[in-house]
Parts: C-alpha cells; structure tokens; sequence
C-alpha cells in the first residue's frame, strides 16, 4: 500500500448541507443529531466547524485509516464475495460508543477521559486526494471503495466527490455506517452508492442512548429502509450482541421482524460476537450460544440469511440456499474458502441468491 502524503488541505473545507442561524451559529443537516453551532466550535463529532458563521469540514482527504480488504470484512457476504476493496476512514464520529474498537480515530476529535490518551490527532493523518483514491484502488485490483473504520456520514463532502469519481470510472461504492445521516445527506449521496452497510444496535430508546448518547433513533430505520426501497442499494444489517444490553429475545425478535418488514426476508442480517473493549471491558464476550439463539430467532421471523459474526469456523459464517439449504459459499472468519453458485444461482435447484455475485444481481 502506498504511503500516504503528509501534505493537507486547509483546516477548513467548505461544508454542505447547513443552514444559518441567529448570532453567526448554525446549524448542520448532516447527520441526525443536526448540531447547532456556535461560532469558534464544532459539531458533537467533531469534525464541522462553524467559521465565522460558515460551516466547514476539517476532515476533507485527511485519512487516517487505509487498507485493501476483502468485503467480507464490512461484513458484507452477498456482494460480490471474496472481491478485493480499498477501505479507508478519517477522524470523529457522530456516535461515542463505549465498546468502540476503533476509538483511537472514531473518538479522536472529541475525546474525554481515557480515550483522549493516544487518540490519532488531525496533524498525523495524510492526504489522499478523490482522484489519488481511485488510482490506488484501481492500482491493488480493488472492486470499489468502502468508506469505514469511522463514520463516514460526517466525511460527506469526500465520500461524495469520491463516490462520483468512482462512479465514472467504473468502481463501485460502498459506506459502511451506524445509520445516523439524514434523509437529505443520503439523497444527496445514494445517487452514488451501491451499497449500504448499516448497524443496527438495538430497538429500544435505552439502547441507543447508552451505546451513542442518541435519544431518537427513529431516523436510523427511516433512513436504512429509504436506501433500499428508494435507491435501490445493497442493504445488509449488522448487530453487535452485547451482553445485558441488547441481547434479550424481545429486542432480537423486535429488530429480525422489523429488517423482515422494512428491508425484505432476503435482506442479510449479522449477528456478531461482542468482544470486550475500552469502557466495556468489564462486560463479558458474547456467549455463541447467544448468537445461535438470536440467529434462530432471526430464522423463525422469516429472515433467510442470518449469519453469525466474530466467531471463526462457525458453520453460520457459511451461505446456503434458502430453498433447498444446500451449501452455496463456505467461509472461514472473513475469507471465502469456496463456492459453488452458478450465475448468482444454486446449482442445486436454481434458486436465485439476493445479491450481487459475478455480475449477476438478484433481489
């Protein structure tokens, strides 16, 4: 992977999506926290800045994870699988989840306590320019481009002179993202998109306020089904079950019915093991017999793939069919080991696999 140039833009790159308000604050329609900023500060996240009654970016280009991983690594398992992506993130966050395992970026610009300590700061990330991007992909036979690692909603003025780039020049795209964008920035954005890798952490308010200090998560589940019934994106689902928090059969029950209703029984939902980290370290890991409760239970709502995360050489890593059950895609944790689909279809019985899968799609 090349190195990444320590050369910047200005601290302020013009913001989208803002709207002036009394005394020189405004206000940001980013993400659905929608700050109102007074000037000298920024956004809950860190990363908009109110300049002398204008908005700005501080993160534009500024990277400060880069990586060619597999897209199962998102995870993504019914996109393309086993095809190569350029991955990379900046700084901040819109969310502060206790558990974070990338708070060394994901907290960085508005750290507190111990995550302040060895937080990546903005001066030592590098600049990758739009086009940089897409040469660096096309470079390491990538696929497309996966904004992640942070959120990349507050990224939104890169990701989307990105996006459109990629769009040109044939890669696809993909965000990797807790939800939280609001419908005009994912207007302005799906356009671009082919993918849409969302979290969904919990269905209960409590949930939401302690993992990202988040009163209302309404807008998450508005968002995520408008990316797939009006944009028409690759939606797949990710839960992360924390013990004590959201692993009780009601909120499972709550979130598989509701993926089934809003997204489709096709729609992919992953079921991953907690691993303790940071604020959470006192919390213990998953237990798998949790996951496999919380994937029958996704199976008894109706849902068609539901697959078991973080927990290596387990047969819910693999894809079968959902007609015959015959084994479509064998997996070992995040690698494709083999595959016996057929133009996107079961050999077996001919079934059509949702998807995408060797430029074949089916929904």
């Amino acid at each position: 992977m090349a190195t990444l140039q320590r050369q910047e833009t200005s601290e302020a790159y013009p913001a989208r999506l803002w709207e002036p308000l009394p005394n020189a604050a405004v206000r940001c329609g980013v993400c659905m926290r929608r700050c109102e900023i007074p000037p000298g500060e920024t956004g809950w996240c860190g990363a908009r800045f109110n300049k002398r009654g204008q908005l700005f970016s501080l993160i534009y280009g500024k990277v400060a994870s880069l990586a060619v991983s597999p897209i199962e690594h998102k995870p993504l398992f019914h996109y393309y699988p086993g095809s190569l992506w350029l991955s990379l993130g900046s700084l901040g966050c819109n969310f502060r989840c206790p558990g974070c395992q990338n708070w060394d970026i994901a907290h960085a610009l508005k750290s507190h306590g111990p995550t302040a300590r060895g937080s990546v700061k903005l001066g030592e990330t590098g600049f990758l320019a739009p086009r940089e991007t897409l040469e660096l992909a096309r470079e390491h036979g990538c696929l497309g481009v996966s904004w992640t690692y942070n959120e990349p909603t507050i990224w939104l003025e890169y990701v989307l002179d990105c996006a459109r780039l990629a769009r040109e020049e044939g890669l696809l795209t993909n965000v990797v993202t807790n939800g939280s964008i609001t419908p005009e920035a994912l207007d302005h954005l799906a356009p671009h998109l082919d993918s849409f890798r969302v979290d969904l952490k919990g269905l209960k308010p409590k949930v939401y306020r302690r993992l990202a200090h988040l009163d209302d998560f309404s807008g998450i589940l508005s968002v995520t089904s408008q990316a797939k019934r009006r944009w028409g994106l690759w939606v797949e689902t990710v839960t992360n079950v924390i013990p004590g928090l959201n692993d009780d059969e009601e909120q499972l029950e709550g979130i598989a019915s509701w993926v089934r209703d809003e997204l489709g029984p096709e729609t992919p939902w992953h079921v991953t093991r907690f691993v303790p980290h940071l604020r959470l370290s006192n919390v213990e890991a998953t237990p798998v017999a949790t996951l496999e409760r919380a994937r029958e239970i996704g199976l008894a709502a109706g849902l068609e793939y539901v697959y078991l995360g973080n927990v290596p050489g387990h047969a819910a890593e693999n894809t079968h069919c959902a007609r015959c059950g015959e084994l479509l895609i064998r997996r070992y944790g995040l690698a494709v080991v083999g595959t016996v689909l057929s133009k996107g279809r079961c050999p077996h019985c001919g079934h059509a696999i949702p998807g995408r899968f060797n430029g074949h799609a089916a929904a």
